[in-house]
């Protein structure tokens, strides 16, 4: 708190600062002899709380009070005016003076009108953090709304509840990721974490346990490097490692509602690519990805990544390495063309062992061709083949597919009240957690993660609905240990916190 006193005698000055001081109140305090000095210092420092004399020389008290009063509408002001001065004391109040005290100062009264004050402060702070945060609230459930695409009522109505400007003014959206629950979980002051270490201007909004998006209000000169920092905040200060997704620039910056809804969606797809490109976390939209030299990446490495996406009936990673495999040997004539035959036919009989059923003569047959081959060409039709009847099998089969899905679902509906990852699920049904991610919005249309936290709200409402649950034990019946973040998760899905929501539902 910043306290200035104003007063041409000194002894009153530091008398009341005396008096401050056994109100044990933590602010810094400034001293000026006239109203002339102190309005230069609240030039240089605004202050909180003002208490000054009537009569002074320059500039009296009342002059003073006056020009505060519009230049510092939300500072406090208290006045000391003597038995004589009692009108001076009225027109001062006027003015927006909050009190006066008469001089010589009483102890007491000095007391009980510090104490009237601070209380008048502290309401009105509590006051303007509500309304901060409802308005918080109101511009969280607009923005996801958008992003998501769900239906709002007309433009106007959306924008009187924004900052004049404030869609007009987004710039670029930046998707955070992990493979993991973690946002409400491990990280429950994230944004503010975040906003300590990050310089740049940006709205934050957390989608579910496993991804948020920071939108930005200004151009960002280099969203790489912007991104790169992120990520290292979150490894220096969680130690945990992210992938972090940026849009290119909003078309009309923003203004247009329907460019947030498409910009989440090409980072969405852009955030799949995180489990088949190489090392780097950060992946920028319109940025060529940049690849190792295909030439330097081992074989053997190569090998053991499509047996294991065999195994894991992952055919994205599949379809994905066995590209690289051909890329390698297409592009380096260094080697033998028995060598490459020898690598392709093991590949071959890797997929034949898989399927079911499969005559082995067919195996042979395709080897053998494999090896009269006279191009590479060729060679990758033979096994292109190959993986096709793979996919036959357990990939393009909608019936297998839709078996897996809904076993996933099963298992979710089960055990939403616990902590559930991409990798926990895959591993119910035997994938690769990108790949199940992969079928999953093809089949449902959305992601696993939203999948999650729409029927966890659901239930939360249906809970709410139904029965005289505290929140605390609705929180953790539906996945969120985290109370505070099930109640801010809450309000942005529905608009409304949990109480809100009981309330005008009547129970």
């Amino acid at each position: 708190m910043e306290i200035l006193i104003v007063d041409d005698e000194n002894i009153e000055r530091k008398g009341i600062r005396m008096l401050l001081k056994r109100e044990k109140i933590e602010a810094n305090i400034r001293e000026a002899s006239n109203g002339t000095k102190a309005l230069e210092m609240l030039q240089e420092q605004e202050a909180d709380l003002l208490l000054t004399d009537i009569k002074m020389p320059f500039m009296d008290g009342l002059e003073l009070t006056s020009i505060c009063g519009q230049k510092y509408p939300k500072m406090k002001m208290v006045i000391f005016s003597g038995y004589g001065e009692f009108e001076y004391a009225r027109k001062a109040m006027k003015s927006g003076v909050n009190n006066y005290i008469l001089k010589p100062v009483d102890p007491e009264e000095f007391h009980k009108t510090m104490a009237d004050v601070l209380k008048e402060m502290e309401e009105e702070a509590m006051e303007s953090e509500k309304r901060e945060k409802n308005e918080d609230f109101i511009r969280e459930h607009i923005l996801l709304s958008l992003i998501y695409g769900n239906t709002l009522q007309g433009e106007d109505v959306i924008m009187s509840h924004l900052p004049e400007g404030f869609i007009q003014g987004l710039t670029r959206m930046m998707l955070i990721s992990f493979d993991h629950d973690f946002f409400g979980i491990k990280a429950l002051n994230f944004d503010q974490d975040l906003s300590r270490e990050i310089k740049e201007d940006y709205v934050f909004l957390n989608l579910d346990f496993q991804s948020s998006i920071l939108l930005f209000e200004e151009a960002v000169e280099d969203p790489r490097e912007v991104a790169g920092q992120v990520v290292e905040q979150i490894k220096r200060i969680y130690q945990e490692n992210c992938y972090v997704a940026v849009s290119e620039p909003l078309v009309g910056g923003g203004g247009n509602f329907r460019a947030l809804r498409a910009a989440y969606e090409n980072l969405e797809q852009l955030m799949e690519n995180r489990f088949y490109l190489l090392d780097d976390p950060v992946f920028i939209a319109g940025e060529e990805v940049e690849t190792a030299d295909l030439n330097e990446i081992d074989s053997d490495t190569l090998m053991k990544q499509i047996k294991q996406d065999i195994h894991l009936k992952d055919m994205v990673g599949l379809r994905e390495h066995y590209k690289k495999l051909c890329d390698k040997y297409r592009r380096n004539t260094g080697f033998s063309q028995v060598y490459v035959k020898f690598v392709f036919s093991n590949l071959m009989k890797e997929i034949y062992d898989t399927l079911p059923k499969v005559n082995r003569e067919c195996l042979t047959e395709d080897v053998d061709k494999l090896y009269k081959t006279t191009d590479f060409a060729e060679v990758m039709d033979i096994l292109d083949r190959g993986i096709s009847l793979l996919e036959e099998n357990f990939s393009i089969n909608p019936q297998t597919e839709h078996r897996e899905i809904e076993t996933v679902k099963q298992y979710i509906y089960e055990h939403y009240d616990q902590e559930l990852s991409t990798e926990l699920l895959a591993e119910q049904v035997y994938l690769a957690p990108s790949y199940l991610s992969h079928i999953f919005k093809k089949e449902t249309g959305q992601n696993l993660s939203k999948f999650i936290k729409a029927l966890r709200m659901e239930k939360a409402k249906q809970m709410l609905e139904e029965s005289h649950n505290k929140i605390v034990n609705i929180s953790y019946a539906v996945g969120y240990p985290n109370v505070s973040y099930f109640c801010k998760s809450f309000r942005e899905y529905y608009g409304v916190s949990p109480q809100k929501y009981r309330e005008e539902e009547g129970l």
